[in-house]
């Protein structure tokens, strides 16, 4: 009884609070000043069906999505808006499309904030980790405003929630919550160029240890989405490829590979004001590079998924997302959330390799460093609204490195919940 008193009493004062962000948010920041563009567009799409009945692909929700950003009708070279999520999306969203977008971006900024401090506790509790308390309050701080996640939050990005699912699907695989963690990987779909490694990988492996519960939940879950999508909306998916085919005709910046093969042949065009490739032999060095990466990670999921070499899993898993973010066609710097991930496992070792105190000192010291780091590259280098594409490079790069170097210490960590788990 007083367990379900305590677990009552703090449900009501995080919802109070919960509901006191939303209101805070929405009279100082999303009623003032309209914006989270990354949320506006997916938001009228979806307030576009449920409300207004319109395809959420078609040219009309189109232009309601282009109105409200800017008031009338994009041009040439503006980017337009459009919805370019799967259908099931709209699912999603549907709780928040019967109020203003003041309201709703409000809501939803909220909730993001609530998927990176939830993400923060799931990966310190998978990795066995109990910070003190202070630290704990200092990631949990600068997991908001640090440069990556501060950005998605501004934008409405809603890779932050991709990131959380992620996060969760990982977690709950090595609690043995299979059919939580089928379910929130099928989920994470709505998003596929983050996905679009880990999602397999984790699937053949669950077939390869028969994981039964969590490929059945998965593929159940995402038959579910499918099949309600076609079944509201029968063109979504010829309709949602056309969009997606012309993404990258008004999208910029490609991941850091794409940027490191580039951007020494890229200028500012006078007239648009943004970053553009003007020649040289980009394409075909990044080519060589995403190959030479894919092959690389084919051959990390030899090791674990035909070798089983199980103690190689969550090295495996960390690996995956950071080459997705490394050779993805198209990414957004939000996305680069998921490098929280081994982030934290090397301050846990810091504290384990100095000790309480001067391990919280280095790792307060290193996440000072990435903070300024971050904002400072953005400040110096920003153009108008847009980012330097070598923001893209530093921290992706820095993690690649440090899970290749550190490998072995990855492979031998006896707090690994995977090893208690899987078959080694």
């Amino acid at each position: 009884m007083t367990l379900s008193r305590n677990t009552i009493f703090f449900s009501i004062v995080v919802l109070m609070l919960f509901v006191l962000n939303v209101i805070f948010t929405h009279n100082s920041l999303t009623a003032p000043y309209p914006g989270h563009n990354d949320f506006l567009s997916r938001w009228e799409a979806a307030r576009s069906y449920w409300v207004d009945g319109l395809n959420p692909y078609g040219a009309e929700a189109s232009q309601n999505i282009q109105q409200s950003i800017y008031g009338r009708t994009a041009t040439d070279t503006e980017d337009p808006g459009f919805f370019a999520y799967p259908f099931y999306t709209v699912f999603l969203l549907l709780p928040l499309v019967f109020t203003n977008y003041a309201w709703a971006s409000a809501i939803w900024m909220v909730l993001l904030e609530v998927c990176l401090i939830v993400s923060l506790i799931l990966i310190i509790n998978h990795f066995n980790w109990r910070p003190s308390l202070f630290l704990l309050g200092a990631l949990m701080v600068w997991t908001v405003i640090s440069y990556f996640p501060a950005r998605g939050l501004i934008l409405g990005q809603p890779g932050l929630l991709i990131y959380l699912l992620e996060v969760f699907a990982i977690w709950a695989l090595a609690h043995k919550n299979d059919r939580w963690a089928g379910i929130t990987l099928a989920v994470s779909t709505i998003k596929p160029q983050m996905g679009y490694l880990i999602v397999p990988f984790l699937m053949l492996w669950a077939l390869r240890e028969r994981r039964w519960n969590f490929f059945g939940s998965f593929v159940a879950t995402f038959a579910v989405l499918i099949a309600a999508s076609f079944a509201l909306q029968p063109s979504w998916m010829t309709d949602w490829l056309a969009q997606v085919s012309i993404y990258t005709s008004y999208t910029q910046i490609g991941g850091p590979a794409w940027v490191i093969s580039n951007w020494l042949w890229m200028s500012i065009n006078p007239r648009t004001g943004i970053w553009e490739v003007v020649g040289g032999y980009g394409h075909w060095i990044e080519l060589l590079i995403s190959g030479s990466l894919y092959a690389y990670l084919g051959w990390l999921w030899y090791q674990v998924l035909w070798l089983r070499k199980q103690e190689r899993f969550m090295w495996t898993v960390v690996m995956t997302l950071t080459i997705t973010h490394l050779v993805a066609p198209r990414t957004a710097s939000p996305h680069f959330v998921v490098f929280i991930i081994p982030m934290l496992f090397y301050f846990r070792h810091l504290i384990q390799q100095y000790g309480e105190g001067r391990g919280t000192i280095y790792s307060l010291v290193v996440l000072a460093i990435l903070f300024i780091q971050g904002w400072l590259h953005f400040l110096f280098t920003v153009e108008g609204e847009f980012e330097h594409p070598t923001i893209y490079l530093p921290i992706p790069i820095l993690v690649f490195l440090l899970l290749i170097l550190t490998r072995q210490l990855w492979w031998h960590d006896k707090l690994d919940r995977f090893r208690q788990i899987t078959n080694t």
